[in-house]
């Protein structure tokens, strides 16, 4: 029997065009075959005409698992479209590069959805790495779904033929073939996607070429077959004029940093050690030479946070990041950077654990080690972005919050919004104020001492070593609250723990209020804090259609909670809070407001919430 008689193939109705709000879509094969390139190219086309988009990059942490194995299955999918929050619970469109990419992802297909399949790859030797037990998967595992085979490598290579290339770098064009055929069934034009091949084969014109045509192939197979096959209009939302590009949040994050440091006239310096999935932070950074930026690999976590402290010290504008297990390892430099009150922002991108838990996964499992792991009274400020383009705001904010208030910031993202990506419109350096660090008076020069603080905050002044001959010294020892000599007087002692500590409660009247959004009338508040923003609003949406009124509220300011958090939480009868973890924020919220009513949502399986599941959770709590 040949393999591709036991696929059973569903014809569309012919040429018809369906126009959709939004479509999601989910590239799959193994770690090698570019589905991350594939979505990455797809993404960035259609936010350059306007779509709303969100991505999830599923990958594994194997840096490279057996080939055609279900252990190498990486995956990425995005939401294109108009109302977009979420990469979306189910895909409209699968492409499977091979059957093991098929069994891990099949069941991310919507009911009716369609498979674009790579026929050449579903032979005996294929079905069997998938761990298949007939010759016909589609049989095998159930699927009623509409079902499209393309024989992807028998066209790349046909498309190469006179390229000059060998077979094995031929084959790394099948994501790029996929590519072209999915732009066609989206109605997405080449242009975009031939200038970012062009972009990231600037120094490789004979790749490109060859990508090139191999994309122009797939798209005029989905021409050709287009008797067949429905193809899609996705809508787009009126945007403010502007230039529009696909970001995501490690990359949003370094920028946020290099704009703060514009803003505020001071150097950035990035003392960091390499960890999933956080280190695309310390690539972008050292781009950026040209820019005056200082990224600096160092031998592990404690010599990351440690080179940022000296370069506090000195007059910079000083970052450090990681993930949850390099937190740990940093948590003593925090407290010297607590009790020495030099500005320092932390950057936590969480990821699953304990110990090297989930690397290439997400969970919000970090909060309480960022708001009390460190020995002794060690108070700190802590933020959370809410999404891949939030985080550009967010590391600016706590690049301001650290430099106006002489603290440390840890800034808590995630591997969902980190790696994920969003539409993003490129702002005017204008929209952002200018940062103001807490620099020494002229007129308290003649007196000054290294803990003479602002009034109003409470942030002592920065003193940068050779300038304004202000000679001094900080460090871990306890310091009068005066002289800042060191001092262990215990009435001192308490004095300077009592500053510290009202130093960042002040912060509360430096950032907004908390903002509410859903039923206005309703008598349930859905709340979350970072990365869950979009899947809580999405299903707040879904439950209010359904005349269920709820309304929802996301944190990005966690210590201090913003001014009007208890008015809020004591508005409704019923509060509900949603996190990835088993219930940090409940607990710190339940802390503070004890005559609250808090019910949790709390999931911990290294993925995202998909909205479906809220939606049934929040009725249970309802009822």
């Amino acid at each position: 029997m040949r393999y591709n008689q036991f696929y059973h193939i569903i014809i569309m109705d012919n040429t018809s065009i369906k126009t959709l709000e939004k479509v999601v879509v989910r590239f799959s094969g193994d770690s090698g075959d570019g589905m991350q390139l594939a979505g990455n190219i797809f993404t960035n086309v259609s936010a350059g005409l306007g779509n709303q988009v969100s991505t999830f990059p599923d990958y594994p942490a194997e840096i490279r698992a057996p080939q055609g194995s279900l252990s190498g299955v990486s995956g990425f999918q995005v939401s294109v479209g108009s109302d977009v929050h979420t990469p979306g619970d189910a895909a409209d469109v699968l492409i499977a590069m091979n059957p093991a990419a098929l069994k891990q992802n099949y069941k991310f297909l919507k009911p009716g959805g369609v498979i674009i399949a790579d026929a050449d790859s579903f032979k005996e030797e294929g079905l069997k790495k998938a761990l298949f037990t007939t010759d016909d998967p589609i049989a095998e595992l159930g699927i009623k779904s509409q079902v499209l085979l393309v024989p992807v490598t028998t066209l790349t290579k046909a498309a190469l033929a006179d390229s000059g290339m060998d077979n094995k770098a031929i084959l790394k064009c099948r994501n790029i073939l996929t590519l072209g055929l999915v732009c066609w069934l989206f109605d997405r034009p080449l242009e975009g996607a031939l200038k970012m091949l062009k972009s990231k084969f600037a120094k490789k014109p004979a790749i490109y070429e060859a990508n090139a045509k191999v994309l122009q192939a797939g798209y005029d197979y989905g021409h050709n077959i287009h008797a067949s096959v429905s193809t899609y209009r996705i809508e787009t939302e009126a945007a403010r004029p502007g230039v529009y590009t696909d970001l995501n949040g490690n990359t949003a994050t370094a920028w946020g940093l290099i704009m703060a440091s514009e803003k505020s006239g001071r150097p950035l310096f990035l003392g960091s050690y390499p960890i999933t999935p956080a280190t695309d932070i310390l690539h972008e950074l050292a781009k950026r030479k040209d820019l005056g930026v200082k990224a600096c690999q160092m031998e592990d976590e404690i010599a990351g946070v440690c080179s940022a402290i000296g370069a506090s010290f000195a007059g910079n504008l000083a970052v450090t990041s990681t993930s949850g297990p390099g937190l740990a390892l940093k948590s003593e430099g925090i407290g010297l950077a607590v009790i020495a009150e030099l500005p320092l922002v932390v950057i936590d991108v969480q990821r699953g654990g304990p110990s090297t838990g989930l690397p290439t996964k997400t969970e919000q499992t970090d909060l309480l080690q960022a708001l009390y792991g460190r020995n002794g009274e060690s108070p700190i400020c802590v933020v959370a972005p809410t999404s891949p383009t939030d985080c550009f705001d967010m590391a600016f904010e706590a690049c301001r919050i650290a430099l106006e208030h002489m603290t440390p910031v840890i800034l808590l993202s995630d591997a969902f919004i980190g790696n994920g990506s969003s539409a993003w419109r490129v702002p005017e350096a204008s929209d952002y104020p200018e940062i103001h660090p807490r620099r020494v008076p002229g007129e308290i020069i003649d007196g000054w001492t290294p803990y003479m603080r602002d009034s109003e905050t409470l942030a002592r002044y920065w003193a940068i070593p050779g300038e304004d001959n202000l000679p001094h010294r900080i460090g871990g020892l306890e310091k009068d609250s005066v002289t800042g000599a060191i001092s262990t007087d215990p009435v001192n002692h308490e004095k300077m723990v009592n500053l510290r500590r009202e130093k960042i409660a002040r912060i509360a009247n430096d950032i907004p209020e908390l903002e509410v959004q859903g039923n206005t009338e309703a008598d349930t508040l859905i709340v979350g804090w970072g990365g869950t923003y979009g899947h809580l609003l999405t299903a707040t949406k879904e439950l209010n259609r359904e005349d269920i009124p709820v309304a929802t509220a996301q944190f990005r300011y966690i210590n201090p909670l913003p001014r009007n958090t208890a008015d809020i939480l004591s508005r409704y009868r019923r509060v509900i809070v949603a996190e990835l973890n088993c219930g940090q924020f409940a607990d710190y919220l339940q802390a503070r407001f004890p005559n609250v009513e808090i019910h949790r949502i709390n999931k911990i399986q290294g993925q995202p919430f998909l909205v479906g599941e809220l939606v049934d959770k929040v009725k249970e709590i309802v009822k």
